[in-house]
């Protein structure tokens, strides 16, 4: 068994650390608040649990609220950020042992 703090900032799960072929983040942000412009060699999916994020997905834009999901493709750039009052809650599901990432913006 792994336990992560609900609420916490951001937990990682490196799936290969734990002889599983997935891994995931489950991040918490505030408005304006998300990672940086990013890609992966493999799609990246996000499961909204909680709150709004403002969701750029190539040269899309995407708001998405909790209950929704966001795919983005492989090797496409990517990157969100909170965009309610609430703290958004979202997983980010990796479908490999190892995640890679190239980030884009400083």
């Amino acid at each position: 068994m792994i336990e992560f703090e609900p609420g916490a900032r951001s937990f990682k799960f490196e799936g290969g650390d734990h002889g599983a072929s997935v891994s995931f983040f489950i991040t918490n942000f505030a408005r304006g608040q998300g990672p940086k412009l990013h890609r992966h060699p493999y799609e990246e999916t996000f499961i909204v649990q909680e709150g709004e994020g403002t969701f750029t997905v190539g040269k899309e834009t995407v708001a998405a609220r909790a209950g929704q999901i966001v795919v983005v493709p492989a090797d496409t750039p990517h990157k969100f950020q909170g965009a309610g009052d609430d703290m958004l809650s979202v997983v980010s599901i990796h479908p490999v042992a190892r995640m890679v990432q190239e980030t884009l913006e400083a």
